[in-house]
């Protein structure tokens, strides 16, 4: 029997140390319940660092989309139609091999502070995917494993959804003893927003000094339904981390929020406004240059090299905007170090820090969903 007990869709009552990395999912009768260890933090024997997912390749496109729309409905003409915006790229999503260079930029981060701990890597949508990774890990005689996630901020689809997946394969697996802890949000981890600002720094420095009081910042994020923003912190994460960047890298500017990346019918209303009607509304007559900052995003992958660096920018040539794309966190050695130091306060019970608000812990039913929209693109890259 497993050293374990249920919960219903929360968090037990009490460290917050202890929250933050005692989490894994079960199905049950009702859905997904948490499960929460009765017994002290366990010493981590492997990392798994968990993602999107991506093709590599034109043969693979059709069926990863296949992956990510199961269960939705999506006719085939559809995803062919998303297929073309993967030509531009011979099929080949950046997000695997980014996420392979970061496992080799930590590994050194881990090394030079001691912490040997061997990282595997898992995906959702394709391969290398989360069950074969699970199982590789089951095979090397791994147990107690420590996951981290490709997705800073609270939602159904970049926080609760993950959870639901290491839920399932735990109980595909069918290995006694066997735990994969989630290392909690990072939102508003010092480092983080650090990573960030580097990042707007050196973007800005190609902003003439002249050109200064007619620039805007666009932070962007990808868009979710509305029925979602109600159970999760998704909207005011956005918000509040992006009024703490701009006052620290550029308090003299004006700043939006916009999204991008929607998916599904016209009428399941999603978070808006999308990035490239925002552009429209800008006045050019006062507005010349936009520094957009995807702060939604970790990785330069295809949702921000085509979604941005191809229909945004292509769009604010048209109405005559310069368009300056911030590079995400991505390899930063800040980001990375973050990650470290993440891992770091699982294994060691350490404080959470924050650089604004409090370590945001998950609580009972956040980001919960009732019934999902049928998308009609996939989401989700992060």
């Amino acid at each position: 029997m497993r050293s374990t007990h249920t919960r219903d869709l929360g968090f037990p009552v009490g460290d917050v140390r202890r929250q933050s990395s005692k989490v894994r999912w079960q199905q049950g009768q009702s859905g997904f319940v948490l499960l929460v260890r009765k017994d002290q933090m366990p010493d981590y024997e492997a990392l798994l660092l968990f993602s999107f997912g991506g093709p590599e390749s034109k043969e693979d496109v059709i069926p990863f989309l296949k992956n990510v729309t199961a269960g939705k409905d999506v006719p085939l003409e559809r995803l062919q139609e998303v297929a073309s915006q993967y030509d531009l790229f011979d099929g080949v999503s950046p997000i695997n091999q980014q996420n392979r260079d970061f496992i080799i930029a930590l590994k050194e981060e881990l090394r030079q502070h001691d912490l040997n701990l061997p990282i595997y890597f898992g995906n959702r949508n394709w391969e290398p995917f989360l069950q074969d990774t699970v199982n590789q890990i089951v095979d090397d005689g791994h147990r107690k494993v420590l996951t981290f996630v490709t997705s800073a901020f609270g939602s159904y689809s970049g926080c609760r959804q993950y959870q639901e997946d290491i839920g399932r394969v735990i109980e595909n697996t069918q290995v006694e003893n066997l735990v994969i802890d989630k290392i909690r949000l990072f939102w508003n981890h010092p480092k983080f927003l650090s990573a960030v600002v580097s990042r707007i720094e050196t973007t800005m420095e190609d902003v003439p000094l002249a050109d200064r009081p007619h620039t805007k910042l666009l932070f962007t994020a990808h868009s979710i339904p509305k029925a979602w923003e109600k159970t999760s912190p998704y909207t005011s994460q956005l918000l509040a981390i992006s009024n703490q960047i701009s006052q620290r890298v550029a308090p003299d500017l004006q700043w939006d929020l916009v999204y991008q990346s929607r998916s599904g019918p016209p009428t399941v209303p999603w978070l808006e406004p999308d990035i490239v009607d925002h552009l429209d509304e800008i006045d050019t007559e006062k507005i010349s240059t936009v520094v957009v900052v995807p702060i939604g995003f970790l990785s330069d992958h295809m949702e921000v090299k085509f979604d941005l660096d191809t229909q945004a920018a292509n769009h604010a040539r048209e109405i005559g905007i310069r368009m300056l794309r911030v590079p995400t966190v991505g390899l930063h050695r800040t980001f990375v170090a973050m990650t470290r130091e993440l891992i770091e306060e699982a294994i060691e019970e350490k404080k959470p820090i924050a650089e604004i608000g409090t370590p945001w812990i998950c609580t009972p039913g956040c980001c919960a969903i009732n019934t999902r929209p049928k998308p009609l693109r996939p989401t989700g890259e992060s």
